[in-house]
Order: C-alpha cells, then sequence, then structure tokens
C-alpha cells in the first residue's frame, strides 16, 4: 500500500494543505495517518477520496452536503440508496449549471457575431 505526503497529496488533488488539514478538522476528511515523527502520510483510499471531494466541490456541492454524504459512505452499504438520492440532487443542480452556461455562452455568440459585423 503506497503512502503520499501531504505534498504530494497537495500535487495529486490540487488543494493547498490548508485545505486538506480543513477538511480533516471538519472530518470531510477522515484522520489522516501519521508515521513516526508525527508527520502526516496519506493512504490510496485518502486520496482517491479527495478525488471525489474535488470532483464535488468543482461541481458546486456545499461543504454541509459532502459531509453528509461522507457520513452516508462510513455508515456501510445500507445508506448506499440515500447516497444515491443525493448525488441525484447534486446532478440535477450541476445539469441546471450546465444550462445556465450554454445559455450564456449563446449570448456571448451572439454578440460576438454581432461585433464582427462591424469589422
Amino acid at each position: 500500500m503506497s503512502v503520499y505526503t501531504p505534498a504530494e497529496v497537495v500535487e495529486e488533488t490540487g488543494f493547498s494543505l490548508d485545505t486538506l488539514r480543513y477538511y480533516e478538522k471538519i472530518g470531510l476528511l477522515e484522520r489522516v495517518g501519521r508515521n513516526a515523527a508525527g508527520q502526516r502520510r496519506f493512504s490510496e483510499e485518502d486520496v482517491g477520496w479527495l478525488g471525489m471531494v474535488r470532483c464535488l466541490r468543482d461541481t458546486g456541492m456545499p461543504i454541509a452536503q459532502m459531509l453528509r454524504f461522507a457520513e452516508l459512505v462510513r455508515a456501510g452499504d445500507h445508506t448506499i440508496p440515500d447516497r444515491v438520492k443525493l448525488l441525484e440532487e447534486h446532478d440535477r443542480q450541476v445539469q441546471k449549471q450546465i444550462e445556465n452556461l450554454a445559455e450564456r455562452q449563446r449570448y456571448i455568440h451572439h454578440k460576438i457575431a454581432y461585433y464582427r459585423s462591424f469589422c
């Protein structure tokens, strides 16, 4: 099993050290292991989980919902239907964001065409 230093996890996930510490403090990231010198050492599982957190964060999921998702995951497989429901709700929000951005992009394209008509 591979272990990762905080610097390697920062590089891999794009999260800052402060964010990693914060996520551990609030329980979004389970307690990170330490080596004999007391330095944090992240597991492959930690890095994988942070990949999921990155996806949820980048798509606008609030921390409270991410914490709820983490709670469900840690509670066991009997919570899978609740996890699906939470992710489906989030997916609907992401779809709305995509549609909104597509509408804004169409408007920008219209403006570009309008301004090019003067060139």
